[in-house]
């Protein structure tokens, strides 16, 4: 079996996990892997995922009853067949917008993942969480996960990755924890930024048409005390207070600037909340919010506005995860191939 891939096409393979609407494995598609198997269990997210990767088996369910024998069955392969394991475990109990409770039963879904490592034993894993899982107390939940990652029999290093400086028109701060295999003897290592951040200006430029929510009268008003491009929630609160005399959905309201990198796109548009287009009038359309998260134009949602907030909010930034593997690719998993052709 060649050690770099299982692929007779010569294609490196990843199995994704937590796979949502597909922003991971468009990064792997684009960095020329192919994709045996996704695993997800949100309806609208399978939904929107099968749009765009009706080649790709999808497991669509409960992460807990997914056996390994299933998952290599679905799959394909064999024990240590795999190149890449990739997921992103529902983050929610790490986040710096929630309380980050240590013992959050969302966190323990992780262990799921864990699970399926240490039982198909890929070259290398990728899994990607917020930066709240570093921050506080909770590193001391890091610190545990980082461990029991290096039980499942590799060497692992996590590092906060900027999306902006990997091609993708937004500040989104993302840990970012790479593994590889003990047996491989390749020390893991992540890539370096790559480009300067991409404004909005650049981001929409011939950007399609596409439906427009209005802003409320109100928040045309609190929109003229608002520096564009300050993204401080402090600055946010002060407008909506002076105008609305309400904080309330001030946490999930920022005004984009045509000329700074966006912030972060938020998960969901709570009453009249969201990201704010520069010219102050309305909310960024669903095309201009693919723009920022580097999906392609033609990349396919399923649902409502709401549904597809929530989708591109949730995903890991396309252009993100190709960097990541075509890092991976070369300087691990070329590496290892040529290792074990010297060795035999």
């Amino acid at each position: 079996m060649n050690v770099q891939n299982a692929d007779l096409n010569g294609k490196p393979i990843v199995i994704s996990t937590f796979a949502g609407c597909g922003g991971s494995s468009l990064g792997y598609q684009l960095a020329g892997f192919r994709e045996l198997l996704a695993v997800e269990w949100d309806d609208n997210a399978v939904e929107t995922f099968r749009l765009n990767f009706p080649d790709v088996p999808v497991y669509h369910g409960d992460i807990c009853k997914l056996t390994s024998e299933k998952c290599m069955e679905l799959a394909g392969i064999g024990y240590k067949e795999l190149d890449i394991l990739d997921g992103s475990p529902p983050c929610q109990g790490f986040s710096t917008a929630g309380k980050r409770k240590f013992d959050d039963p969302r966190n323990s879904l992780f262990m799921e993942f864990a699970r399926l490592l240490k039982d198909l034993q890929p070259k290398v894993f990728v899994m990607e969480n917020v930066t709240g899982m570093i921050k506080g107390y909770m590193k001391q939940a890091y610190l545990q996960i980082i461990k029991t990652l290096r039980e499942c029999g590799y060497k692992a290093k996590g590092q906060v990755l900027n999306a902006m400086y990997f091609n993708v028109p937004q500040s989104r701060e993302r840990v970012i924890i790479i593994g590889v295999r003990e047996d491989l003897g390749i020390e893991p290592n992540h890539p370096k930024p790559q480009g300067k951040p991409i404004t909005p200006r650049m981001a929409f430029k011939d950007c399609p048409g596409d439906e427009v929510k209005p802003l409320p009268e109100w928040m045309k008003e609190a929109a003229k005390f608002m520096d564009a491009g300050n993204y401080n929630h402090v600055h946010v609160l002060k407008a909506f207070l002076r105008v609305h005399g309400k904080s309330a959905g001030s946490q999930n309201t920022k005004l984009l600037s045509w000329d700074r990198c966006a912030c972060t796109l938020v998960k969901s548009e709570i009453a009249s909340t969201g990201i704010i287009h520069p010219d102050r009038e309305r909310y960024l359309t669903i095309m201009e919010m693919k723009r920022i998260t580097s999906f392609p134009d033609d990349f396919q949602f399923y649902g409502n506005r709401k549904a597809i907030v929530s989708r591109i909010g949730n995903s890991v930034p396309p252009n993100l995860m190709k960097a990541i593997a075509e890092h991976i690719k070369v300087n691990i998993l070329e590496k290892a191939n040529e290792r074990s052709q010297t060795h035999s």
